[in-house]
């Protein structure tokens, strides 16, 4: 996943990677020069002072001209880097925010909108810290290892051998570690994800903790959720207390054993004060990088952990897909066919069954039923947000599940029971309907829902924020825009999911003439719980336990005596039950 993105900038990884391969090597080169400016100082007696101190300005004007190179080097590293990281990363938001939302809607049914989020910005942090870690420390790393070892082996060779042996054994020990305790970041991410979950979906419905006073009930059930963090968070750092304890003991035994050596070969005359300072210098620098081994390897593996999830998702097939040869949808007449659909939800209830109904073009037809009946999913197997699970659904001769999903929606508007809005301000959020509308446009729309009544009174006006799912303006409020958003969009089919029930009677009247003048021309498929909404449609479908349970106009529907939508009828008079 991430190299599909960084591939994009392959030229920029390369540049990034030659520099700090060479301000490393460079790096080690340094030290070999300081061994010579104190070899030197030992020698100013046998050599003169004068000369000896000529000798020394021109190692550290060597050494200047190479920390230079480094400069130079770490500068083109870190701006090369800071383009190109950035940009994979925004690659991958864009990516993850594509096809999260080309999901199916079931998809975002068992899946709270806190932990989607925290996944995305975690695959995100996810790249950067693992591109941090191979760039600044695991490849530094690994050119200090194999220079400072080939400079050991070719002056002292005992000495090369026990620190390759000694190297070997310590990386060896930490990678196993650091695999070891994968599992016990894979559970405390694991855990970060039920933590955050449980926050958003508590915050989300914050009203209803303080309706049902459940705040003690809730504050318990997250206390215990941050508990089982805590213990897990609390085992993975007590683990890394240990392994950095055992990293420090093997290098103290190290530094004792290579000094204990460097002794011995000076009294021999082999190595001089010179060697022990590049060894001094050798042994710290490696001390520097391997002691951030450990680290690194359990921040690349917490990163997997991190961005596992997300990629899980980004992986997964999405439920819906349009076929290899879709084509687009194209709506002349307006008929709309549902020929023998089921559609059965995965823990295996049917919502509808062997459901038949043929609603022509230009036609209104209502859809009753008692709750659960399945009027709502009806409406959202019409856009295609499930697959059917038997039969098709046919618009002027089309089955669209052969036809693009956003040609087919393009066609389709709708006004749902609780439409939600965007924290956006009221302009754009009508203007949804159709993004290319001219202001003038969106006016006119607003107006013939009767949305410019309250919107006139707003201080901003059109330009006031709605705030979050629109929660600053009331149900009815949000249903006229709503209303105004379909509207907008013009399109020859219109789907009316209780559009009315969250006005009160004087807008219900206002916006009534609004939607008689919508409907015309279109053919309209009206969902509703109040059956006088429906009264004029020109036919209305009855569903009981997701079947067709009959059929016809209003009047005719009222003669059959047994008929539910008779019942229905009786029991509702005026929106009001009769006792």
């Amino acid at each position: 996943m991430f190299w599909q993105h960084l591939r994009r900038y392959r030229g920029q990884f390369w540049l990034t990677v030659i520099s700090i391969v060479l301000a490393t090597l460079v790096s080690v080169i340094v030290p070999l020069f300081y061994k010579n400016f104190f070899d030197t100082l030992t020698l100013a007696q046998q050599i003169g002072v004068a000369q000896a101190a000529a000798r020394l300005v021109n190692i550290i004007v060597a050494i200047l001209a190479l920390n230079g190179i480094i400069w130079v080097a770490y500068r083109v590293a870190t701006y090369v880097n800071n383009n190109f990281q950035l940009r994979v990363m925004s690659d991958l938001y864009n990516t993850c925010f594509e096809y999260l939302h080309e999901h199916s809607f079931g998809f975002f049914i068992n899946r709270f909108v806190g932990s989607l989020v925290r996944k995305v910005g975690r695959l995100v942090r996810g790249f950067e810290d693992i591109g941090d870690s191979f760039y600044w420390n695991l490849l530094r790393m690994i050119i200090s290892i194999v220079a400072v070892l080939v400079v050991v082996f070719f002056k002292y060779p005992i000495v090369g051998f026990v620190m390759l042996g000694w190297l070997v054994f310590y990386m060896v020990i930490n990678y196993f570690l650091a695999i070891y305790k994968f599992k016990y970041d894979e559970a405390a991410a694991a855990s970060d994800t039920r933590v955050t979950g449980n926050l958003a979906d508590t915050i989300t419905n914050q009203a209803n903790v303080k309706v049902f006073t459940a705040l003690p009930f809730e504050l318990s059930f997250f206390k215990n959720l941050t508990k089982e963090q805590f213990n897990l968070r609390k085992r993975s750092w007590d683990f890394d207390a240990l392994v950095e304890s055992m990293q420090a003991g093997f290098m103290f035994i190290l530094e004792f054993i290579i000094f204990y050596l460097a002794i011995k070969l000076w009294q021999q005359g082999v190595v001089t004060v010179g060697d022990f300072v590049l060894l001094q210098v050798y042994i710290i620098h490696l001390f520097d990088m391997l002691w951030n081994f450990g680290r690194i390897i359990r921040r690349i593996y917490r990163s997997l952990a991190d961005a596992e999830e997300m990629i899980e998702i980004l992986t997964m097939p999405h439920e819906v897909q349009d076929l290899s040869k879709a084509s687009p949808l194209v709506v002349t007449h307006g008929e709309v066919e549902f020929k023998n659909i089921t559609f059965t939800y995965q823990g295996g209830r049917d919502v509808v069954k062997n459901f038949s109904l043929k609603v022509n073009p230009g036609e209104k037809v209502g859809v009753v039923g008692p709750s659960g009946a399945g009027k709502t999913t009806l409406i959202a197997l019409v856009f295609r947000f499930y697959n059917l699970t038997k039969g098709a659904i046919y618009i002027d001769g089309q089955n669209i599940s052969e036809v693009t999903q956003e040609s087919l929606r393009r066609q389709v508007s709708l006004v749902s029971q609780d439409p939600i809005l965007f924290h956006r301000n009221l302009m754009d959020n009508i203007r949804y309907g159709r993004r290319e509308a001219t202001d003038a446009e969106v006016l006119k729309a607003a107006k013939l829902a009767h949305c410019d009544e309250f919107i006139s009174q707003l201080p901003d006006g059109y330009n006031t924020m709605v705030g979050e799912r629109g929660i600053k303006l009331s149900g009815g409020e949000r249903q006229r825009v709503a209303i105004a958003r379909a509207i907008l969009k013009d399109a020859p089919i219109l789907v009316l999911d209780e559009a009315t029930s969250s006005l009160d009677s004087r807008a219900e009247l206002l916006i009534q003439k609004a939607l008689a003048e919508l409907m015309k021309g279109r053919t309209t498929i009206v969902i509703a719980h109040r059956l006088s909404t429906i009264m004029k449609m020109d036919r209305i479908a009855v569903l009981r336990k997701g079947e067709l349970h009959e059929i016809g106009s209003h009047d005719d529907l009222l003669k059959n005596k047994s008929g539910l939508y008779k019942e229905l009828w009786q029991l509702q008079a005026g929106g009001f039950l009769v006792t």
